[in-house]
């Protein structure tokens, strides 16, 4: 078995709080160091007491997807001996509500990868995307529909 942690911080500073005005903007502090500067969605909380410069977990969540996603492709292409030399992935998260709850009910990821070599057929790229999202972690542990969009 396997944790992982975050520590999650948030202050009041001078705002009143109990009138409703008051900043969203916190931080997410992971072991390795790093600190990110996150917030809720201003498309859920109004500036400017959401900051919209921050990342909010609306799209930490896309993200995090994206990202299980791709580490597990290049593990297997890797694993093939397919030469990747770049991968970028415009992935797109959809919230709406569902049966009476708001969630991120579809994301779509749309990874745009480049070889150095031949590049493999797209059957043995998609073969790769699907197992990919087989293996990955967060895709696994979600209701999110999760679907691979090769153009």
């Amino acid at each position: 078995m396997t944790t992982f942690s975050a520590e999650v911080a948030w202050d009041r500073g001078a705002a009143n709080f109990i009138d409703g005005r008051y900043s969203r903007g916190h931080t997410w502090s992971f072991d390795g160091g790093a600190t990110v500067a996150a917030s809720a969605s201003p498309h859920n909380v109004p500036l400017p007491y959401a900051v919209a410069e921050n990342v909010d977990p609306e799209e930490a969540y896309v993200a995090s997807l994206s990202s299980c996603h791709m580490l597990f492709y290049l593990w297997l292409a890797s694993k093939k001996r397919i030469m990747v030399d770049s991968y970028v992935d415009a992935a797109t998260g959809l919230m709406e509500t569902v049966q009476g709850r708001t969630m991120v009910s579809r994301v779509e990821l749309r990874p745009r990868v480049t070889y150095s070599s031949d590049n493999p057929s797209r059957k043995l790229e998609e073969k790769l995307h699907h197992e990919a999202h087989e293996l990955c972690f967060l895709a696994n542990s979600v209701k999110t529909e999760i679907t691979v969009r090769l153009d």
